[in-house]
């Protein structure tokens, strides 16, 4: 960990007994998670879940959400799923480097989120969208950007290659399932930001590094699954 980060381990319960398959998550999605959009995801009302829940006090929010959306892909690996996860390329102005899911901002002609996932997952990563099954939304996740993200679960084909757009991503790796949802590989972080001490979940993972928005969302995934 680089100077200047602190570390609250959060969650220090044991690991899930569950087995992390694709079959697994599609059957809990099934039951929890829905197709229709959530009610609170393009109102002026700030949702329950984004950067706020950790930095309220310091949090600004002017009610409009830029609309967002971002796959979250489940691997249907038979030996276990994993979640496939993007590195954004260095080149860019916004977020350069982090651990990412496939998404970004809506387009006018994305009829709905679940098009603006799969659309950017094609773009980004060259996902077929014939390659994914959407299972459900999570809920909508507030940044302090101000984008409203719409996270979209999906079961994803296993042993597919992959063609990374250069302009966007640098690299793409898949984490297994059972590592993102043991609660101990879970992390309440803080760093100072521009003078202002911030608070973020984290998950390390090798040299990858899962913060932010992704592990909150994935934060979510846990919390809507298998919590």
């Amino acid at each position: 960990m680089s100077e200047g980060w602190m570390d609250d381990r959060i969650d220090k319960a044991q690991p899930l007994a569950a087995a992390f398959t694709a079959t697994e998550v599609e059957t809990r999605g099934r039951d929890k998670l829905s197709l229709e959009l959530p009610q609170d995801a393009f109102t002026r009302v700030l949702p329950r879940r984004g950067d706020h829940n950790l930095n309220r006090e310091r949090f600004s929010y002017d009610g409009l959400g830029k609309p967002a959306a971002v796959l979250v892909p489940v691997v249907a690996h038979p030996q276990g799923a994993t979640m496939l996860l993007t590195q954004r390329t260095s080149k860019l102005r916004a977020h350069a480097g982090q651990v990412a899911f496939p998404g970004g901002r809506m387009d006018p002609e994305d009829a709905t989120p679940i098009d603006t996932a799969l659309r950017e997952a094609y773009e980004e990563v060259g996902l077929q969208p014939a390659d994914a099954s959407p299972v459900g939304y999570l809920d909508p996740y507030q940044t302090g950007t101000g984008y409203r993200i719409i996270p979209v679960v999906a079961i994803i084909k296993p042993d597919l290659v992959y063609t990374l757009n250069p302009d966007e991503v640098d690299a793409a790796f898949e984490v297994p399932l059972a590592f993102l949802m043991e609660p101990g590989n879970r992390h309440l972080h803080h760093r100072e930001f521009e003078g202002i001490m911030r608070s973020f979940y984290a998950i390390p993972f090798g040299d990858h590094y899962i913060w932010g928005a992704t592990a909150g969302i994935l934060y979510n995934f846990y919390e809507r699954l298998y919590a």
